[in-house]
């Protein structure tokens, strides 16, 4: 299906889409774009929880796709969305490390460790609340030297080293390369983030959006979705 504006001119889609689905999504553009001629598709990435606050207060906003279900929720409460969301993908945590891993980090534990550097995502954060869950579950009281506002802040911060571990999400560790290493969290203290996507009441281009979300559940979206790492829902 091809959707153009009036003019002839291509008709913006605008996603806000959760930091963990940068790579992924940008990818999933390309491929959208060129099957859809007439839409440019428009990109916002951050911490799911800044970016209910900006659709809430009213930011031009086509579609959203969070890296948790409470957030969308909130979404759907605040009468923001058209339909019920759709979940599109999967995730784990997995703790990153500097190449070398210098810090000789080898598991939750270490996070309550004197004399080494930590950091998570901000409370409020999916990705925050997602790791303070596993440190509980692994019965660690965290001696935390970092909050940051989104997962690719975090994993910016280890790829320079100015932190020795953070808890990010599997397909994070996987999009870096070789500029930060994995530890993997067990089964038994690791969550599963859940990603729902939904077209949102205000959205300017709703037909575009539509189009757009149906191709993130189509094959081709879930076969990008999967070489990024994230798991079928």
């Amino acid at each position: 299906m091809v959707i153009a504006s009036c003019g002839g001119s291509p008709s913006e889609v605008r996603v806000s889409a959760a930091a963990s689905l940068t790579d992924a999504f940008a990818e999933i553009e390309t491929a959208f774009e060129a099957t859809h001629p007439g839409i440019d598709v428009v990109l916002n990435f951050g911490g799911s929880s800044a970016l209910r606050e900006q659709i809430i207060e009213g930011a031009p906003v086509d579609v959203f796709a969070s890296a948790n279900m409470s957030i969308m929720d909130s979404v759907v409460a605040a009468g923001e969305v058209v339909s019920e969301p759709r979940v599109f993908a999967s995730n784990l945590l997995e703790i990153a490390v500097p190449p070398g891993n210098p810090g000789d980090v080898a598991g939750l534990v270490d996070f309550s460790r004197a004399g080494l550097l930590v950091g998570l995502c901000a409370e409020g954060v999916p990705c925050g609340d997602f790791g303070r869950n596993a440190l509980e579950k692994a019965g660690v009281v965290p001696v935390i030297d970092s909050n940051e506002p989104d997962v690719r802040a975090l994993l910016t911060k280890i790829e320079l080293g100015e932190l020795d571990a953070g808890i990010v999400y599997a397909t994070d560790v996987e999009s870096a390369g070789g500029r930060v290493e994995g530890v993997e969290i067990p089964a038994s203290d690791n969550v599963i983030a859940t990603y729902p996507i939904a077209v949102l009441v205000s959205a300017p281009n709703p037909r575009g959006a539509d189009a757009f979300l149906e191709f993130v559940l189509s094959d081709p979206g879930q076969a990008i979705l999967s070489r990024y790492g994230f798991a079928a829902p």
